[in-house]
């Protein structure tokens, strides 16, 4: 049995011709996968602190009752 030809990265098959495709555009989705996506990446210091996204989770939801507390006081205060 015959092997086939390896084809060197960005050659495209024999069968094709690359009139049969429009202009590529790179990063052409880009905006609204940005705008939709909820993807936070911490940095490496930060992600060492945390096993898993449940511990970050945890955490944040912690600060933020902390941070709502502090804001209740403070509005509770007469200047």
């Amino acid at each position: 049995m015959k092997k086939a030809k390896t084809l060197d990265a960005g050659e495209l098959r024999p069968e094709y011709k690359r009139s049969d495709f429009k202009e590529l555009v790179r990063g052409k989705y880009i905006e609204p996968l940005q705008a939709r996506s909820n993807v936070v990446v911490l940095d490496p210091d930060v992600a060492e602190l945390f096993p898993n996204a449940a511990a970050v989770n945890a955490a944040l939801r912690t600060l933020a009752e902390i941070a709502n507390r502090a804001g209740a006081r403070r509005a509770g205060r007469s200047s």
